[in-house]
């Protein structure tokens, strides 16, 4: 705790990596807190990207997020694989706590912990997790060989995980619970024409049915629903600000509608940005003391 940093970065997917990569570049030297078990965020889980700048041919998912932190460490940028326990943010110098037990000050902090997977909260999630009920498709779809599998979601990973596991199940039902998808179009057109994927829009899953070794059955419901953004963070205007001074918000955590690596990358730059100009005021404020 004798080292008060500039600026410390929790979290390690595009939005991280990117404001790393900036601060790096104007000589702040950033720590990013990257997580223990699960650095580079959900795109580690992802198997191609194919729309991110500068791959025309597209991406493996842990590559881009391997590139990304050579990036950021060849601007110096410090990063600890570790997770984070608590942190103390009200006040000028924040402090974050690690769980291995190493504690860190710094100036600013940029919050770019991303989402975590959406559960839906039904009966039988949590006592079929890992039985039949999987948050990874990457990881998980060759258990599925030849079983009829149920995709919950309209967003462009829903849709990737949809025709990912098309290869592997006897049947692929991607249920949605809206009446138009949030997916981009060249992901709805490839799932739309994929015979192996039947799509029921409307749909929400009301229980996860099982026999107590595993999952046997889904039951649905047919019912247009609203979005909910709750548990999002709030941020000041298109800035990456928040409600406290010196903590800022970038990627999918601060974002319920895109949900994009490159809208986290571009929050990442912004939040550098942003951090940079927090930490010229303090300067003024000192010099005017």
């Amino acid at each position: 705790m004798s080292e008060i940093r500039d600026v410390i970065i929790i979290g390690s997917g595009p939005a991280g990596y990117t404001a790393a990569i900036y601060l790096g570049r104007a000589g702040l030297k950033p720590l990013v807190v990257a997580g223990a078990l699960t650095p580079g965020g959900q795109l580690v889980n992802t198997t191609e990207v194919e729309n991110f700048p500068g791959f025309p041919d597209g991406i493996m998912g842990p590559d881009l997020m391997e590139n990304m932190q050579r990036q950021a460490e060849r601007f110096n940028a410090e990063i600890v694989f570790d997770d984070v326990e608590s942190t103390r943010l009200d006040e000028t110098i924040k402090t974050v706590t690690c769980s291995g037990g190493d504690v860190y000050q710094a100036r600013a902090v940029i919050i770019a912990t991303g989402s975590y997977y959406r559960h839906l909260d039904v009966p039988g999630e949590e006592k079929y997790s890992g039985k039949g009920v999987s948050f990874c498709a990457t990881c998980d779809g060759f258990f599925f060989r030849g079983k009829p599998i149920v995709v919950v979601g309209g967003g462009d990973s829903a849709m990737e995980e949809a025709g990912f596991l098309s290869r592997f199940g006897s049947s692929v039902t991607l249920l949605h619970r809206r009446d138009q998808f949030r997916a981009s179009q060249i992901m709805v057109d490839r799932t739309l024409e994929n015979p192996a994927i039947d799509v029921m829009m409307n749909t929400v899953v009301e229980r996860i049915n099982g026999d107590g070794k595993g999952v046997t059955s889904v039951s649905i419901r047919n019912v247009v629903l609203e979005l909910d953004d709750h548990g999002y963070i709030v941020v000041e205007g298109a800035s990456t600000r928040t409600n406290v001074p010196g903590v800022f918000a970038a990627g999918d955590c601060a974002d319920p509608v895109y949900q994009q690596a490159i809208s986290a990358a571009g929050t990442g730059c912004r939040a550098a940005l942003d951090v940079q100009a927090y930490l010229e005021s303090l300067v003024a404020e000192a010099a005017e003391a």
